[in-house]
């Protein structure tokens, strides 16, 4: 559906480097990075909104390289709703519809109900909080019917409650066959909406998958930062077994890469006391340093055996082991827990 072919974009104080990548059509495409790792940039490529320094741009199998973005067939929604401020919220909507030969008035009207913009249509967009502007920016994207939707931090501005059924619609279309690529900060996102995902950090590639296997097998420091694996240590790997740099010796569940490695483990992979099964494999007496709100759940981090260790507990954890800043406890994560990987550049 979009094909990416050695694409690279010079803008001065940054470029986004032979960029080659592939969208499956009806697929949910997911683009993650950092602040100023080149997103938004992406997908204003794909647009026909930055002149390439190299590379070409297929999309539908349309080499689309030098088309303007008119004649690309795809929306692009920012998170900054780039809405028209001399026009009311209807004629945002409506706007798109005179470059079309078929307009389907009917599915303009759908779109208006499900995002509730009945109330609105008269309007000014200045008038509008943030989530409203969002809302009267996807309309206007779907409102011409385009093959491919590109999305920026989509969900960003809205309440939770509002976030979760954007997020259902997103889904349902997708389901239809709308072909989506969305960026986002937010990893909850890739795993409850994504099918595949790439990892851009400083213009350039670092990882593409499965939403899966990014998350659970990183392939360099910066990937598995991004992703959430908080605990990354350097150690040398023999075999079964990896040693750290603090002298630790943890088991490991048949890893196959050897020598001078870094390995990984989730917060969430961290067991405390009751939780300990039997034969855990790594297993430490540890001490509670601090305990940090991260949303639903808490962040406690232990010294351990000369290194420290973060976990990711509910409440309920807390109460049961008694942990508290300067309490002693019994921590660990089983052997099959410990990612392994080389901390390779990019792809």
């Amino acid at each position: 559906m979009i094909r990416l072919a050695e694409l690279s974009i010079d803008l001065g104080e940054f470029r986004l480097d032979r960029f080659s990548l592939s969208v499956n059509e009806g697929e949910f495409f997911m683009i993650v990075g950092p602040s100023g790792a080149g997103k938004t940039v992406l997908l204003e490529a794909i647009a026909g909104l930055h002149m390439l320094s190299s590379g070409r741009i297929v999309i539908a199998k349309r080499d689309v390289t030098s088309l303007p973005p008119e004649k690309r067939n795809v929306a692009l929604v920012y998170q900054d709703y780039a809405l028209f401020p001399h026009l009311t919220v209807e004629e945002n909507i409506r706007w798109g519809l005179r470059f079309s030969r078929h307009p389907d008035q009917g599915h303009v009207e759908g779109l208006i109900r499900l995002l509730r913009l009945e109330q609105l249509l008269r309007r000014s967009p200045e008038t509008l909080s943030g989530g409203e502007q969002q809302r009267v920016a996807l309309a206007r994207a779907l409102a011409v019917r385009p093959s491919v939707i590109l999305l920026d931090e989509p969900v960003s501005a809205l309440d939770p409650r509002f976030r979760e059924d954007l997020q259902d619609y997103l889904s349902k279309i997708n389901q239809e066959g709308m072909t989506i690529m969305m960026v986002t900060h937010d990893f909850n996102e890739v795993l409850s909406l994504g099918h595949r995902v790439a990892v851009i950090v400083e213009g350039s590639l670092q990882q593409v998958g499965d939403v899966k296997t990014v998350f659970s097998e990183p392939k360099n420091r910066q990937v598995a930062e991004f992703v959430g694996m908080k605990n990354i240590f350097n150690s040398i790997v023999t075999g079964d077994r990896a040693c750290l740099e603090e002298g630790t010796a943890l088991a490991l569940n048949g890893q196959r890469v050897g020598g001078e490695c870094l390995i990984g483990i989730r917060p969430e992979d961290v067991m405390v006391g009751r939780d300990l099964p039997e034969g855990a494999g790594n297993v430490f007496n540890g001490k509670v340093m601090a305990i940090v709100p991260r949303g639903m759940a808490f962040e406690v981090v232990f010294q351990v055996n000369g290194f420290r260790l973060a976990g990711r507990m509910l409440s309920s954890a807390l109460v049961r082991e008694d942990l508290h800043p300067g309490g002693e406890c019994r921590v660990g994560f089983h052997s099959g827990s410990i990612h392994v990987f080389k901390d390779t550049n990019t792809i």
